[in-house]
């Protein structure tokens, strides 16, 4: 729903909006538009580069409580406009795009730190601020969420909520599912609602379930309290390269079936192993890249060290030692930015997959039988294993197209 500009019905939506947020928090005007028709999905991004007219609203609002968002939606169902939700604009899917115009609401005004409660490990905060900026507030007092992902510097509260987000300590402490005691929800309708206090009850449903992962599709979050835990006193890291990733799965699963808590296991296929992990550790081995990382009191991480380091030699692993795992560990976030991300003229896509420890070495094969043997002339095919659970773990599996002749991707063209 694009709205003509010179329209009585925009003239009404826009004087409401000013109404509800404050002339200074609505914008209509041309440059923003276009600052919220691309994220980091890239196809937003071949839209923008080849000139085509990407998808935009038709009015940006800033609110910066619940209240307001529930007066922005009683107005929106009134006339009927679509309501689209931006955090950091961050996503990779393209989930936050205003694909049928109307009002944009972006979260960023809602970054207030309501509370950090020592006694209760817990930090109350609106849904808008950015994760980055709510770990220097932590770090004063020695704590952390524990949630640190790639877009850590620029992804939002609200927006891990609304897909899932994991980050890369995730094995030790849990996707952000994981870390939320309750949320202020603001229903389609407008309606305020608070989840139950606690993250467990005793019978019921949990409400928290309903909201986690639907992309603002059920209702918008603006306050989350969510666990905090005291910095670890060591983080330590150790990289071993494994002949094949059955071997390389092996050891990820054995290290959690004997319990040792790692707070990080990331294996790389082959592929990943000869083109990335070269390209930003230096690291030129031939096999499968695995490395773990483990922390908390110093004793303690020496003994789970210890009995990892037994895992990985009983698989006869090559022991890379400290040094490259903790390099690793400076490192990860490389892997996601300029120059070693895939990027236009590139087009890619990426599979999140998780399945058992039964099931997930099949999923992977599968993957890459298909995008090597059917479509070999048009892409390749790339994976790590990023985030491990007692049951199985998570392939970040990729499809990769190259650019080739007049600027196109092999068998992929665009105009």
């Amino acid at each position: 729903m694009i709205l003509n500009r010179s329209s009585y019905m925009f003239d009404m939506v826009l004087i409401e909006l000013k109404d509800i947020v404050g002339s200074e928090d609505v914008s209509v005007s041309s440059s923003d538009k276009i600052a919220y028709s691309v994220d980091y999905f890239w196809i937003s991004e071949l839209w923008h580069d080849r000139g085509e007219k990407s998808p935009s609203p038709d009015f940006i609002v800033y609110p910066e409580s619940a209240e307001e968002v529930s007066k922005i939606f009683v107005l929106a169902n009134e006339f009927k406009i679509p309501v689209t939700i931006w955090g950091g604009g961050s996503g990779s899917q393209g989930g936050a795009l205003p694909l049928f115009g109307g009002i944009l609401i972006d979260t960023k005004k809602m970054n207030k730190i309501y509370e950090i409660d020592h006694k209760t490990m817990s930090v109350e905060v609106g849904a808008g601020i950015i994760n980055k900026h709510l770990e220097w507030e932590l770090d004063k007092y020695s704590l952390s969420t524990m949630h640190d992902p790639a877009s850590s510097n620029c992804g939002t509260v609200g927006g891990f909520i609304a897909h899932r987000g994991t980050g890369v300590l995730s094995t030790k402490y849990g996707k952000f599912e994981d870390m939320i005691i309750n949320m202020e929800v603001v229903l389609p309708d407008g309606k305020i609602i608070n989840t139950l206090p606690v993250p467990k009850t005793a019978c019921g449903m949990d409400l928290n379930q309903m909201f986690i992962g639907s992309e603002g599709t059920l209702g918008m979050v603006t306050k989350v309290t969510l666990k905090i835990h005291k910095i670890p006193d060591v983080q330590k890291f150790r990289a071993f390269i494994l002949k094949d990733l059955t071997t390389g799965l092996r050891v990820g699963q054995r290290i959690m079936a004997e319990n040792l808590q790692p707070s990080v296991i990331r294996l790389y296929n082959e592929t990943e192993t000869r083109e990335l992990v070269k390209r930003v550790l230096g690291i030129d081995k031939e096999g499968v890249y695995l490395v773990y990382g483990f922390d908390g009191k110093e004793d303690m991480v020496g003994l789970q060290l210890k009995y990892a380091k037994e895992i990985a030699d009983n698989e006869k692993g090559e022991d890379l030692g400290y040094e490259l795992g903790e390099q690793w560990w400076k490192s990860k976030y490389k892997f996601f930015f300029p120059p070693y991300q895939y990027r236009l003229p590139q087009c890619f896509g990426t599979l999140d997959t998780v399945a058992t420890y039964s099931k997930i070495e099949n999923v992977y094969d599968a993957m890459k039988e298909v995008i090597e043997r059917k479509y070999s002339s048009q892409a390749r095919f790339i994976g790590h294993f990023s985030h491990w659970f007692d049951w199985g773990c998570m392939l970040y599996a990729r499809f990769i197209m190259e650019k080739t002749r007049a600027g196109s991707p092999r068998g992929f063209i665009y105009t």
